[in-house]
């Protein structure tokens, strides 16, 4: 039965159980006793649009995990993921700024001639301004996330850089799953991407160097787990 017809509370339960059991072994088959591939990944991360090549191999839905090979391909792919990626947050960047200009933008226009200028806004308005700002920037992230999310999986699918940009297209595909839906998907994976790092993290030195040997796990264990989510629902043409 299709996902987006069952209740709300059954495909949300059935969404988490089945991405984080399916990427789990979708990156364990992909890396264990698979040491070279590993060792490869590990130095394309160094390389980073060599792994971001990558992902965009695993997120087109390659099953099992697809070798590296290709690699002037791999790297392409990854810088065009890249430019996607920066896109999508160029608003972010805007909303980071705003507050700053906002304060530090003179009004030569509102002010006394011979007394100087003011800012736009006095410090008072200006830290009022920053809360605003803050709490559209939050659901800004939010909505801007799940959709350059889904943007990077369509390029995936279907090869062109385009597709990416197509916002009634991904905002369609996103509304079947639901935004609740991918909001807690995307939150409970990087819960448990952030439970395995902060235990790491408590082992001195040897914990530091099991998150280094680990990155590539965590990389494909997210391609594959978004990917998953992509295909809870149907993508429109």
């Amino acid at each position: 039965m299709n996902a987006r017809f069952l209740p709300e509370h059954a495909v949300i339960h059935m969404d988490f159980v089945r991405l984080l059991s399916e990427s789990f072994d979708y990156t364990k088959e992909a890396l264990w006793g698979r040491w070279v591939r590993w060792l490869l990944l590990l130095i394309s991360t160094i390389i980073f649009p060599l792994i971001y090549g990558y992902t965009v191999r695993v997120m087109s839905g390659t099953k099992p995990a697809p070798d590296l090979e290709g690699w002037l391909g791999l790297f392409i792919d990854g810088i065009k993921l890249l430019v996607i990626t920066i896109i999508y947050s160029i608003p972010l960047t805007i909303l980071t700024l705003l507050p700053v200009a906002l304060y530090f933008i003179p009004v030569s226009a509102t002010t006394t001639p011979g007394t100087g200028s003011g800012s736009l806004l006095s410090p008072e308005l200006g830290v009022v301004a920053a809360l605003v700002i803050f709490v559209i920037f939050i659901v800004a992230a939010i909505i801007i996330g799940i959709l350059s999310t889904f943007a990077a999986v369509r390029f995936a699918r279907m090869g062109r850089m385009g597709e990416a940009f197509r916002i009634r297209t991904l905002l369609t595909h996103i509304g079947r799953i639901g935004w609740i839906n991918c909001f807690i998907a995307l939150l409970v994976m990087g819960i448990v991407i952030a439970i395995v790092v902060f235990v790491l993290m408590l082992i001195p030195i040897v914990g530091l160097i099991l998150l280094l040997l680990l990155s590539p796990a965590f990389i494909i264990f997210s391609a594959r787990y978004i990917a998953l989510l992509y295909e809870s629902a149907p993508a429109p043409a």
